[in-house]
């Protein structure tokens, strides 16, 4: 456990670094390309992310499992002939999927809005071969636990591709030639990344071999994930496709239309993932330690450890959702200069509730063996998203998106909890949690509010929302601690315990 934790508290300090400085390309993106680029961006992305799918996701997963396998053994022999195995199949798969989008380029264009699209997603396609070698490389290191290295990698991918997007853009850009520069970027930093993991591979004593019918091995264990996956990563490209064009029948042009997508995906939406940047390490840690639980039948340690994790989740979203609902406008034109973008935030950051409660309770029913289970619950609730989609938008306007989205993650997120009290036989008592944060958000919401339309009229924007936002974020942990809703106390005597062993092991050395 000691190494886990290690590990994962690695894994979280590079992981905030690196959505920060992603956060900050966004912003960058956002004020020198504008929405309606972004849009475009966004929608070639969403369907190559679908390409990256078929092509790393189960490969990854699988090449680590086996390659820890071969680490118990020692057989280094079999894992440099997983490792060029592995290669060579990746290789083949994003070549023939590379080779299928050029011959068939008119028949993609017509599947996108803005047939610019296209000319997108081809300056993209070299970084699906890259990737496709930084899959195979990461996974290795994955399963010989080399996880300092996978972390500099993504970070550094994330340097480049800021890097490169600062250096290529210009102010006179056109919309189309500002969104092809930004996938210039990302292609770029691709090549750049696998260049480097590849380096890294053979730095930290990684050698290939002679090639075997392992592949067959690879590909039928790999297979299964990636169908998964793949149906997973449809639904943002499907998206991606679906609103523009009924934006359009519901009155817009289709600049706005990809103007509005680009603030939604490209601005407003990267925010409400902030809650799972403190939450992800607890999902990570989660599942060894659940399943070590599972297997010596300890129902009781179960009970605690998801009890505690839904808490704890729902006290970061809800300290996050009052501040985003009172001064989301301020934020959208602070951050973005896009008065759009603060409406939708405040519209949507009621989504980070069911969301990441979904997305602790899908890791805890991952750790158990559920994958599956958990993914057609997602499908479940995905479905209504695409239902608002197609029948909402033209009454609700660009908020059918993040109407049903918020109604989807609820709906899963209230399958998933059916299936954890069913499956494991524990007691789940969301609700009274649920309602008691609810009520301490209130005055959270109207405190915060009020300081900052009181002091829009005498300081600067970013002094208000310093000051109001810290102001909200105060008054709800010092409520959440006043009525007892989340045990930090515990949190820290357990800290000084640890730090208190720890000193005595280092004395009696």
């Amino acid at each position: 456990m000691k190494s886990i934790f290690k590990s994962v508290a690695l894994i979280s300090v590079f992981s905030v670094l690196t959505r920060l400085l992603g956060f900050l390309l966004r912003i960058y993106l956002s004020r020198t390309i504008g929405a309606e680029a972004l849009g475009l961006y966004q929608v070639a992305l969403s369907v190559f992310m679908v390409l990256l799918t078929v092509v790393s996701s189960g490969l990854t997963l699988i090449i680590s499992r086996m390659t820890a396998s071969y680490r118990v053994s020692q057989d280094k022999k079999a894992t440099a002939s997983l490792i060029t195995s592995g290669l060579l199949l990746a290789l083949a798969v994003s070549v023939i999927l590379c080779v299928i989008i050029l011959l068939f380029k008119n028949l993609f264009a017509h599947l996108f809005t803005d047939e610019n699209c296209i000319n997108i997603l081809i300056i993209l396609l070299p970084s699906l071969i890259f990737s496709a070698v930084y899959s195979v490389f990461r996974g290795a290191m994955w399963g010989n636990d080399n996880y300092f290295a996978l972390c500099v990698t993504e970070l550094f991918e994330m340097v480049i591709k800021i890097a490169f997007s600062v250096l290529l853009l210009n102010a006179g850009m056109s919309v189309l030639e500002s969104a092809t520069t930004v996938a210039w970027s990302f292609t770029l930093s691709c090549i750049f990344s696998a260049m480097l993991v590849v380096i890294l591979y053979f730095f930290y004593g990684g050698k290939l071999g002679k090639p075997t019918k392992i592949y067959k091995t690879i590909l039928s264990r790999s297979a299964p994930i990636t169908g998964v996956r793949i149906a997973g990563s449809l639904v943002q490209p499907l998206i991606a496709l679906i609103l523009p064009a009924r934006l359009m029948v519901a009155g817009y042009t289709a600049s706005q239309a990809m103007s509005i997508y680009g603030i939604a995906l490209g601005m407003t939406f990267p925010l409400l993932f902030l809650p799972t940047t403190l939450t992800g390490s607890l999902s990570t840690a989660l599942v060894p330690d659940i399943s070590m639980a599972m297997a010596q039948n300890d129902s009781s340690h179960i009970q605690k450890r998801v009890t505690a994790s839904i808490n704890f989740t729902l006290f970061i979203s809800f300290l996050v959702v009052p501040i985003f609902m009172a001064i989301g406008d301020k934020i959208g034109i602070f951050l973005y200069g896009e008065a759009l973008s603060g409406t939708l935030l405040q519209f949507s950051s009621w989504i980070m509730i069911p969301m990441g409660v979904t997305n602790i309770t899908s890791a805890i029913l991952n750790s158990v063996g559920f994958e599956v289970k958990s993914f057609i619950n997602y499908i479940i609730g995905g479905i209504f998203t695409f239902i608002s989609v197609m029948w909402l938008t033209e009454f609700m306007g660009f908020l059918s998106l993040p109407f049903g989205m918020g109604v989807s993650t609820t709906i899963t997120m209230i399958l998933n909890i059916i299936m954890l009290k069913r499956k494991l036989g524990i007691k789940i008592r969301i609700l009274k949690d649920l309602t008691l944060f609810s009520l301490l958000s209130l005055p959270t919401l109207a405190i915060t509010s009020f300081v900052s339309n009181l002091l829009s009229n005498f300081i600067p924007l970013i002094f208000n929302l310093i000051i109001s936002g810290g102001l909200g974020v105060t008054i709800y942990i010092a409520l959440c601690l006043t009525f007892n809703l989340v045990n930090i106390h515990s949190y820290i005597v357990k800290f000084k315990e640890k730090v208190k062993i720890k000193g005595l092991k280092r004395a009696k050395k």
